[in-house]
């Protein structure tokens, strides 16, 4: 027989954990749930982030890579170097992961973390990160871009930055796949401020989709949902802080949770918005997938819409888990 704890013994064992985390410099920042998954400190390495691949073949033929796959460029740990004002560092310590894009309109690099699920309930992503267009200066560099003109004030790189997304791939329940996505579009191909939340309403296309010849895409294309169409807004408008200059990193929080025993979204914060995200939809694949009993992957991602180099960089992140 196995005993379950009492209320009192949980509230005792939820107050130790508080007082704990609340020495650790490190874990006092984070609002974590009740058992911590990983807690990814960039300055000790890469805590498993990588590139989100492509399947391919098993004669090894990256041809049979999805074209909108192809060139992700894989995450790598950065001091946050800038041209004016040196080595900046991360928010705490010397490196931050960085996901960085090529110079191409609409595309995308990405880090992915990939786990398995020991349990059903409330799942939790916390992150601190900081976004930035590349700064550019001399003869070639626009003094206007979009919505964007310098004043002293507001600088053209900001409207140059297209968005980031923090999203889920999860599976289980005999092979019932499905993504949590969350993105901040930030702006649009012309530099539109935007500043909005979205969340698609379509699974993320997959290479079985595409062997199957259900799905093709152009290198470039949002791989998350390329129809432009599938994509909804969530709520107003939130503003960050881009802090007038390309070279100028300032860190902001974000906390994701969702259900996997609803297989739901929850809620979302980043700084001080706390946001209701139980109605957002999260649809399922029609099919099966096998191999993938209790998947639990995060990913992070940046795109480009300008073709100006985008970047997303990530001081430490936490996952943590009510299971």
């Amino acid at each position: 027989m196995t005993l379950s704890p009492s209320r009192s013994d949980r509230d005792l064992g939820d107050q130790l954990r508080d007082a704990l985390r609340s020495t650790d410099p490190a874990l006092s920042r984070f609002n974590p749930l009740r058992r911590i998954l990983a807690h990814d400190d960039f300055n000790s390495g890469l805590h498993g982030w990588v590139e989100l691949g492509g399947n391919y073949n098993g004669r090894g033929d990256y041809e049979s890579l999805d074209r909108h796959f192809r060139d992700f460029r894989p995450p790598q740990l950065s001091s946050c170097d800038f041209f004016d004002v040196g080595t900046h560092g991360a928010m705490s310590g010397t490196y931050a992961l960085k996901l960085a894009t090529r110079p191409y309109p609409g595309h995308t690099a990405t880090a992915i973390r990939r786990l398995t699920m020991s349990g059903r309930g409330l799942l939790q992503i916390e992150a601190y990160l900081a976004y930035k267009a590349e700064a550019t200066v001399g003869p070639d560099a626009a003094n206007e871009f979009g919505d964007m003109t310098w004043d002293g004030n507001k600088h053209p790189s900001e409207a140059e930055f297209g968005a980031f997304t923090v999203a889920t791939d999860l599976c289980g329940d005999g092979g019932l796949r499905y993504h949590t996505v969350a993105r901040y579009q930030n702006a649009d191909a012309e530099g539109r401020m935007l500043r909005q939340w979205m969340y698609p309403v379509v699974p993320e296309p997959t290479p079985r989709e595409h062997y199957e010849g259900k799905v093709d895409y152009p290198y470039a294309a949002d791989f998350t949902a390329p129809n432009p169409e599938d994509w909804r807004v969530y709520g107003e408008p939130q503003e960050l802080c881009m802090n007038e200059v390309p070279t100028k990193v300032n860190w902001h929080y974000l906390r994701w949770v969702i259900d996997t025993d609803a297989r739901r979204n929850v809620e979302l914060q980043l700084n001080d918005q706390t946001m209701d995200w139980s109605h957002v939809p999260v649809p399922p694949y029609e099919e099966r997938y096998g191999s993938l009993e209790n998947l639990l992957n995060f990913y992070f991602s940046v795109r480009t819409l300008s073709g100006r180099r985008n970047f997303l960089y990530l001081d430490s992140v936490v996952i943590s888990a009510d299971w």
